[in-house]
């Protein structure tokens, strides 16, 4: 089969196609003929060897067909979405024509979407969805707060917790996306800066902060909500440095709750695929009340500008690539 493999640590040109041998079977796993799979920064950090674990063969999710699954959970020729379970990480990921997930990170399909708009929704939905719904329990009419909305994941959660009700002031360093931010659904929009909590008009009465900036405003979000509000830290688009000298007793709100969510866990104890309503999702995409249309498709050949774009951050939302 033809496979994206990392040569090298460095920039995308490290990313080459070459022939590799197709997955075998394996008990307690499916393999599946990828037809797209979408783009993530953690595939960025991998192939820049930012990550502790890295595979040959990067990828972290993919939609595609069943080849075969010894176990039988899943029947030759399903459709199936798959995500982490350690692909692209402790073992060969989704870019490629062929890779092999464990069952507990595949999901079943009932949709009739094109496979690019379906590779946009199974790591990024899956995970926004558990952070507004699992980790910060929003509910409908509450004020969110989504800190880096201009993400791809930025983009899900804004669509999911519009769904579901919530009044959602976005994020961005750009004002030039305060536009796109609103027609999503935003109430409104905020410039990002490290001290928002002393700018913005509704700290101290803001429910839930879904924060993809990271380590850097982290204690700026804890002082924007009300008493008992959340904060689910789950990106790192500020960096990965840590919070320097960060001492609880004296720098945290207090009353508050602060939660962390990463989609490494999917497929564990405590952490299963089946708790995210993914068909649903899906069903909601496929009728049309739910924007997954990714904003830019690749072809499997591309992956070095593909790449190249997500570094430069000038993807502006999910991006997929198909394979023909």
């Amino acid at each position: 089969m033809r496979a994206i493999l990392r040569t090298a640590f460095g920039g995308p040109d490290v990313l080459v196609i070459r022939d590799f041998p197709e997955p075998e079977p394996k008990a307690g796993h499916a393999v599946i003929e990828v037809k797209a799979f979408g783009l993530n920064h953690a595939e960025l950090h991998m192939r820049k060897g930012e990550w502790a674990e890295i595979a040959d063969v990067s990828g972290i999710e993919c939609v595609g067909i069943v080849k075969s699954c010894p176990g039988g959970e899943f029947a030759p020729g399903t459709k199936v979405a798959a995500l982490m379970g350690g692909l692209g990480r402790t073992i060969n990921g989704s870019y490629a024509e062929y890779t092999r997930a464990p069952v507990s990170n595949v999901a079943l399909i009932e949709a009739d979407l094109p496979w690019p708009e379906l590779a946009a929704i199974p790591e990024t939905y899956a995970t926004a969805w558990t952070c507004l719904f699992r980790n910060l329990e929003i509910q409908r009419g509450q004020l969110v707060v989504i800190r880096g909305a201009t993400s791809s994941f930025g983009h899900a959660a804004l669509r999911l917790a519009v769904n579901a009700g919530a009044r959602v002031i976005a994020t961005t360093r750009n004002r030039e996306r305060f536009v796109l931010l609103e027609k999503l659904g935003a109430e409104r929009c905020e410039i990002e800066r490290p001290n928002l909590s002393k700018h913005i008009p509704e700290a101290k009465k803001i429910d839930a902060i879904l924060d993809l900036v990271g380590n850097s405003v982290v204690l700026d979000s804890l002082a924007m909500l009300r008493r008992g509000g959340r904060s689910c830290l789950a990106g790192w688009l500020g960096g990965l440095d840590p919070i320097p000298n960060f001492n609880p007793l004296l720098q945290m709100t207090s009353g508050v709750y602060l939660t962390f969510f990463g989609s490494f866990v999917f497929g564990t104890q405590g952490f299963p695929l089946s708790d995210v309503p993914l068909q649903h999702i899906i069903a909601e995409a496929a009728a049309g009340r739910l924007e997954v249309k990714p904003v830019r498709i690749f072809g499997f050949d591309e992956i070095q500008e593909a790449h190249s774009v997500m570094e430069a951050n000038q993807a502006g939302g999910k991006m997929v690539v198909v394979l023909n």
